[in-house]
């Protein structure tokens, strides 16, 4: 939830280049808030998705922020992750998006760093089943390990507001189409057309496992190697799975299960200090 600027265009080169400076990323000496006063948002109703054109300058082939290179994406279509949200509010009410329009923190919106704006998307809370649809139209969240910027509001209706953070599936909706149905067992009803859809009600869950991914190899032994190679750090256990990519074998490591996010962005950091290249969050 930590913020900065949201963006700046420069011409450059008799070109124009957009620099994506945004939500939850860097070093910042101030916090981002909701309202002063509490707010009722339960009568905010979710994004209804709906055909529109890209944003004339939300969406360049690439952009880089605080040195990385981020790609957008040509198409939402099939989109589906899970990850950690975030959320903004005060700090950006009222200032411009990546997408040009207004940021709100009372609309339903959020912020990603590939889909093309717009994008309308399903996010649901793992831990506790709540679901809303909200509208990308900004950039962000810069921070490691984070998937999604959500605005007050939608972070608000899904419950992360008082932790900051939340473990989310993100699935982007198509408007020409019916929803797709989720892999989350027992959370919402069958697919309608998501014109009509509001957000489904709490469900249990199991809660999901959260872990940090350090290695993807071809070959066994390379994995081994580096879960050797890890073997004096003080980690809550390592693991190789075994997957396919491409039809070729895969074998992936990674850290954990981790309890919080906090303790997640805290041996990331250790795992950094130890040569491993950008660990990022796995959610089972």
């Amino acid at each position: 939830m930590y913020q900065i600027s949201r963006i700046i265009r420069l011409v450059l080169l008799g070109g124009i280049a957009l620099l994506f400076v945004s939500c939850g990323g860097g070093n910042y000496s101030s916090r981002d808030s909701g309202p002063s006063s509490p707010v009722d948002v339960t009568h905010i109703p979710d994004a209804v998705p709906r055909a529109e054109p890209k944003s004339k300058y939300g969406n360049p082939a690439s952009y880089v922020v605080f040195g990385q290179r981020y790609h957008v994406m040509h198409s939402s279509s099939g989109y589906r992750e899970r990850g950690i949200a975030s959320w903004y509010g005060n700090k950006f009410h009222g200032r411009r998006t990546s997408s040009g329009e207004p940021y709100d923190m009372y609309a339903m919106t959020a912020a990603h760093k590939s889909l093309p704006l717009p994008t309308y998307a399903r996010v649901t809370n793992l831990r506790n089943g709540r679901s809303v649809v909200v509208k990308i139209n900004d950039r962000g969240p810069f921070h490691d390990n984070r998937l999604i910027d959500l605005s007050y509001t939608a972070a608000s209706k899904l419950g992360i507001l008082s932790e900051g953070t939340g473990l989310v599936e993100v699935v982007a909706l198509d408007p020409h189409r019916p929803e797709p149905a989720s892999n989350i067992a027992n959370t919402r009803p069958a697919p309608t057309p998501v014109s009509a859809r509001v957000s489904a009600p709490p469900a249990a869950l199991s809660a999901p496992d959260m872990y940090l991914q350090i290695g993807a190899f071809s070959s066994r032994n390379n994995a081994e190697r580096l879960k050797s190679r890890l073997g004096d750090v003080a980690l809550p256990g390592i693991e190789i799975l075994q997957g396919f990519a491409n039809q070729q074998p895969v074998f992936r490591v990674r850290v954990g299960p981790i309890a919080t996010v906090e303790e997640a962005d805290r041996m990331a950091n250790m795992l950094t200090q130890h040569g491993i290249d950008s660990p990022h969050v796995v959610i089972d």
